[in-house]
């Protein structure tokens, strides 16, 4: 027998999109933090506008039922895992480019709207969405507004929410508004489209995205440098931020990562370091050329056993690609533990050396990758399936990592959002008083507190 809330959506939803069979929910009930906690939703609703999200919204507050919105389910935080008796809404339906303007340079897209496939629209006009994750071939705009995503390309360019202008959203009352604007500037009113950005559907649920867009960059220096420990690595990312060099990307791949993707994709990646940086310079003419030598410079004299500008771009391209590819290599050996901690430049050969020296301490393996760039780094945790002293040993390590990026004066998440899996770190980042501050803000944008309960705030 179906719960009262399925009966009421089914009021206004027709059958085939409303799905309650266990067997078929449960790929829908979790995202990609295999640590995180979930449980069976009472039903999934294919969404195929705004108004049937709004439907979805009045029926759980009617039955005071959490509601959990949901894009491709890429997410490494637990973000939109849902529990027992809760109602997902996914949005991977809703997946139509509405517009790119060239003129006001924006465009306007539905969340289920794929990452690459929206950068491939506006490259159609020479134009280019900067926000780029690791996922960007599968994870869907709605999820990146959704956690705030980053990616390779925003220690120059910037994250998800500088792309922003204006969302279409159901709010906590299931009405439909709009938030932001399509012009270049406005000041009116508050933030509240800023706001919305990376609060994983716990103040409302996105239903359209209007992003700004750039002109598309002009071909990009590559510049690698072999590393035989992360903290000589880290030591090179600093020497970069000192010497005043914005790379469009700054890359941190270690041996562990470009080992599993070789073994998974048969890639012809042999390396001789531990640690491979990538840096790209999209700088034009000498400028470029120029900001790509002193990196090399700075890749030496932080310790490189070679560094060099890339003269061969498909070996290049095979190296950021293997970047792209480490989580999921990695997944494959067993069930791993994702942290996303970002530090301050300056620290990040100090943070690096911490984690190596947590993955001793706990006898954990701990594979890294960073943005490095902006010392956003994500250490990896890789247990033995079936393995529970080993899981409880990661975990350990990875509360010490949290610790440790606090104590340096860095963040538990850069990108990843906080989810189920940072809510002791985000309690341990900010003050008694800020904690309360989101909780008004939660309380106010959702008053009966069915959207996506007991994320972010424990």
């Amino acid at each position: 027998m179906s719960a009262p809330v399925v009966s009421a959506i089914l009021e206004n939803l027709p059958a085939h999109q409303v799905i309650t069979d266990p067997d078929s929910v449960e790929g829908f009930s979790h995202d990609q933090a295999a640590w995180a906690p979930y449980g069976r939703p009472a039903a999934v609703v294919k969404a195929a506008s705004a108004q049937d999200v709004a439907h979805v919204v009045r029926a759980c507050v009617r039955h005071r039922t959490p509601v959990v919105a949901r894009g491709a389910g890429t997410g490494l935080s637990g973000g939109a895992n849902a529990a027992d008796g809760q109602v997902v809404v996914a949005l991977d339906a809703m997946d139509r480019i509405l517009e790119v303007n060239p003129l006001e340079r924006l465009a306007v897209v539905q969340p289920g709207v794929v990452n690459d496939h929206l950068r491939a629209a506006a490259a159609e006009h020479g134009l280019w969405y900067p926000p780029d994750p690791a996922s960007s071939p599968w994870s869907t705009i709605g999820g990146n507004v959704a956690t705030n995503a980053g990616g390779v390309c925003c220690v120059k360019y910037g994250v998800t929410r500088d792309y922003v202008l204006g969302l279409e959203l159901v709010n906590g009352l299931g009405e439909v508004v709009r938030l932001g604007r399509r012009t270049a500037k406005g000041v009116a009113g508050y933030d509240l489209a800023g706001l919305v950005v990376g609060s994983e559907g716990t103040l409302g649920i996105v239903t359209e995205v209007t992003v700004r867009l750039r002109p598309l960059p002009g071909p990009a220096i590559t510049v690698a440098g072999f590393f035989s420990s992360v903290t000589d690595a880290g030591a090179a990312v600093r020497a970069v931020g000192a010497a005043g060099l914005t790379p469009s990307a700054l890359e941190l791949v270690d041996r562990h990562c470009l080992r599993a993707v070789d073994a998974w994709k048969n890639m012809g990646l042999s390396v001789d370091a531990d640690v491979v940086l990538l840096g790209r310079l999209d700088d034009p003419g000498d400028t470029g050329a120029r900001a790509a030598e002193r990196m090399v410079e700075c890749f030496r004299g932080a310790g490189a056993t070679w560094a060099e500008r890339s003269t061969d771009e498909q070996e290049a391209d095979a190296l950021f690609a293997a970047r792209r590819l480490a989580y999921p290599a990695l997944e494959r050996l067993g069930p791993v533990l994702t942290e996303d901690v970002c530090v301050p430049k300056e620290h990040v050969p100090e943070m690096l050396g911490r984690i190596e020296k947590a993955a001793v301490r706990h006898d954990v393996v701990i594979a890294n990758i960073a943005h490095a760039g902006d010392g956003n780094l994500h250490p990896l945790l890789i247990t033995p399936p079936g393995d529970e002293a080993a899981k409880a040993r990661a975990q350990a390590a990875f509360d010490d990592i949290v610790a440790d990026a606090i104590a340096l004066g860095g963040t538990v998440t850069g990108e990843h959002g906080v989810g189920l899996l940072k809510q002791p770190g985000l309690a341990a980042e900010i003050t008694p008083e800020v904690m309360a501050m989101h909780r008004a803000v939660k309380q106010a944008l959702d008053p009966h507190g069915v959207l996506n309960p007991g994320k972010i705030l424990s």
